[in-house]
């Protein structure tokens, strides 16, 4: 099928529903696979559809998902996929007993529920994308994750992504690698890198200078955690704000140097840990000066990041979300 057809399908989704069923497209961003994958388990495996409809577009009911998601948690288990699909078919669920380490050491699934993901993963009450996510995380299935992650950021806008998509199901997988032991932390690296990768192709073409309005994004020294400043970037370059954005565990001495070359009107210093979050140098940096005599400048700094709670620093913005962050950047930058 092209894509063009496999964008009607698409497209037509919402008249879908409302005839019966949903559009492969939208089956596969539930399950988070390929559109391809699951017209093939309905070639080779007799998966598809038990009711037909006019038309070239294919409808999926409750009942055909259902099918599906038993067929994702026995493969993600290890089972070949003629076997998986003879077990989806019967409706047997996948029980403790019948899980079996898969070969390659991709982590177990366990069996297909409303409340869970059907990946092992307790996400609660949060957007469907974010269980097909899962899915696709738990299986490493590369090509899935990112055309997932792009469709949500198409669908809703990068913060909302971000907020109500990305974020919920990178928490829930850091949850279940912390409550494994070791397991699940090749997990948890896949998708924070696919995450990145599709922040990066978000983000429109970097903003040329402008006096008194860059902002300079660092990690704090000791912090590595760089996702959230990967966004904020890519948030406030989609808004023509100029950035410079210096990554994880920027030194001070190149932190410092970095404000006094590029005279920033913001800076926004991230810390993941409250070990790593330093009120002496966040005052420092407010304190930092430049520009001719009688009207030299200092910077607005943020302190992001949960390593500041408790952490109030007196003069210094601690936005409490990238919602806020952002609105707080551009009220500093259009002042």
């Amino acid at each position: 099928m092209s894509a063009n057809a496999e964008e009607g399908e698409d497209r037509d989704g919402a008249g879908g529903r409302q005839a019966g069923g949903l559009s492969t497209g939208e089956v596969a961003r539930r399950l988070g696979v390929a559109p391809t994958t699951v017209r093939t388990w309905d070639r080779r495996y007799g998966l598809g559809p038990e009711a037909h409809t006019g038309g070239r577009h294919r409808r999926w009911t409750t009942g055909d998902v259902a099918r599906l998601e038993r067929m994702c948690a026995w493969t993600a288990a290890g089972v070949p996929p003629a076997e998986a699909a003879r077990l989806a078919r019967s409706e047997e669920p996948l029980s403790a007993d019948s899980r079996r380490e898969p070969t390659d050491g991709a982590p177990q699934s366990p069996a297909p529920a409303r409340s869970r993901a059907g990946s092992g993963l307790r996400l609660g009450d949060v957007r469907q994308e974010c269980r097909g996510i899962a899915r696709a995380a738990l299986r490493l299935d590369a090509a899935a994750l990112d055309e997932l992650l792009r469709t949500a950021i198409a669908e809703h806008g990068l913060v909302a992504a971000w907020t109500e998509v990305m974020v919920p199901t990178l928490q829930a997988v850091g949850r279940k690698w912390e409550t494994s032991g070791e397991r699940y932390v090749e997990v948890e690296h896949f998708l924070s890198w696919h995450v990145s990768g599709a922040l990066r192709r978000t983000a429109p073409t970097t903003v040329a200078d402008r006096p008194g309005a860059t902002t300079v994004l660092a990690c704090v020294p000791g912090e590595n955690h760089t996702l959230p400043l990967e966004v904020l970037s890519a948030a406030l370059t989609e808004r023509r704000v100029p950035v410079r954005m210096f990554g994880g565990a920027l030194p001070v001495e190149s932190l410092v140097a970095a404000v006094r070359r590029t005279g920033p009107a913001v800076v926004g210093l991230w810390a993941q840990s409250r070990t790593t979050a330093s009120r002496p140098l966040a005052q420092h940096v407010a304190g930092l000066e430049w520009g001719v005599r009688g009207a030299r400048r200092r910077p607005v700094v943020l302190t992001l990041g949960p390593g500041w709670a408790g952490q109030t620093v007196a003069g210094l913005a601690r936005p409490a979300g990238l919602g806020e962050a952002v609105a707080t950047v551009e009220s500093v930058v259009a002042q």
